[in-house]
């Protein structure tokens, strides 16, 4: 397994990570735990030490999972959580109103982002206890909002690293802008971002901006919710409070359409013996200024073939093939 820097922290993580979201059920038609704990530590036992969570995640659950997961294990896995997005807080900016199964225009659970001092302060104590740890590797702000000065959420998270509660901070969904003021407030460590073959604004200037200022940048939906998987035919339909249900990217034409890309990786794949997804993954992580890819898993098999990714080494020749193909996919479907 490749390791990098999480910026400047010393602190050295996999290049493939494993993201915690379905494990919460919440989004995603519900989660099984105990595959989920099995995923967990398959994934630890081929080489990925590090896991990505949330409160949100299930508002809780993904984290207690987790917890359950890495009892015994704590010392071999970095853990990363986040801060900031808040269900039924008195302040911040309502992102969206949500059901337990996912969100919902017309739910019950008003969710809102607020990175208050005083709400994260409440924040880490709470994932703390969920996850069963003394310390939190990363943590980071799920997303950003107006209302509470940067420098203000940042002072509470460098208290948070002086007292040895969290080890290294992160930003999530941050713009350059946004990460000046952290930065300038103190020493920030990573950015969590939306990136894959099918979104790509990053390369636009934050993946540069990130690699000039010593920022790691961690990709989260690096295969697209599933879709860069291959596993996902057009036949396939999503259940009920499944985020994938309904979308345009999951139509049949356009699941046809990503189907003829990854056909025309066949040379590459075959050449390292991996997987679609595993390519996939290996090419994420070669992009210029990316450092880490998140990547989910249900079960003790996805986590195998996503921690296998981490192994492969394009050469130049791979990548320049796979480029050329995805520069003639066409503009991806939202």
């Amino acid at each position: 397994m490749q390791m990098r820097p999480l910026g400047q922290s010393g602190i050295q993580a996999s290049v493939v990570t494993l993201g915690a979201w379905a494990m919460g059920g919440w989004m995603w038609g519900g989660a099984d735990e105990d595959d989920a704990v099995r995923a967990v530590h398959a994934a630890i036992d081929h080489g990925v030490n590090m896991i990505d969570t949330a409160p949100i995640y299930g508002f809780g659950h993904s984290e207690l999972v987790v917890g359950r997961a890495i009892k015994g294990r704590r010392d071999t896995v970095l853990i990363a959580t986040k801060c900031g997005m808040v269900a039924g807080t008195p302040g911040g900016r309502l992102a969206f109103r949500s059901t337990a199964k996912g969100g919902d225009e017309h739910g019950h659970i008003p969710v809102s982002i607020w990175n208050n001092p005083d709400s994260i302060r409440w924040e880490v104590e709470s994932s703390l206890a969920r996850l069963g740890t003394d310390r939190i590797d990363l943590y980071q702000t799920h997303w950003q909002e107006p209302q509470t000065p940067i420098e203000d959420t940042m002072g509470c998270l460098l208290r948070l690293k002086d007292e040895g509660k969290i080890r290294a901070i992160g930003v999530c969904n941050a713009t350059g802008e946004e990460m000046d003021r952290y930065r300038a407030a103190g020493a920030l460590d990573s950015d969590q971002e939306k990136y894959s073959m099918l979104d790509r604004t990053l390369e636009g200037g934050q993946l540069g901006y990130c690699r000039e200022n010593g920022v790691a940048v961690l990709a989260y939906s690096p295969l697209a919710l599933g879709l860069l998987t291959g596993k996902i035919g057009p036949e396939r339909e999503f259940g009920e409070g499944d985020v994938r249900r309904g979308k345009a990217r999951f139509a049949p034409a356009n699941l046809r359409r990503v189907a003829d890309l990854l056909a025309r990786f066949e040379p590459v794949r075959q050449k390292h013996g991996c997987t679609p997804g595993q390519l996939v993954i290996a090419w994420t992580v070669r992009r210029p200024g990316l450092t880490h890819a998140l990547v989910g898993a249900r079960n003790e098999r996805q986590a195998v073939e996503n921690a296998g990714a981490g192994r492969i080494q394009l050469s130049g020749e791979d990548l320049a093939l796979m480029d050329a193909a995805i520069g003639e996919l066409g503009p991806a479907i939202e």
